[in-house]
């Protein structure tokens, strides 16, 4: 599950350096948000780090079942 958000880490301070810079150019387009708004940028942060949790727990809770001397054998 540590991968999994570390990776979501990295791509949501990736996203956000890109976007700061986008919006900065696509400023016009954007209607009743400013252009640096933080409380966007936090909430879209938050809401992609639940989606990235989400989606590891699944498959970790699973691995984390598996007997390591079974899977060893397999």
């Amino acid at each position: 599950m540590g991968l999994g958000l570390s990776l979501a880490a990295r791509g949501i301070g990736l996203g956000m350096i890109v976007a700061l810079i986008l919006t900065r150019l696509l400023g016009s387009l954007l209607y009743g948000v400013g252009s640096d708004d933080p409380l966007t940028y936090g909430l879209v942060a938050v809401l992609l780090v639940t989606v990235a949790a989400l989606a590891s727990y699944r498959p970790a809770s699973r691995a984390a079942g598996v007997d390591p001397a079974a899977a060893l054998r397999e």
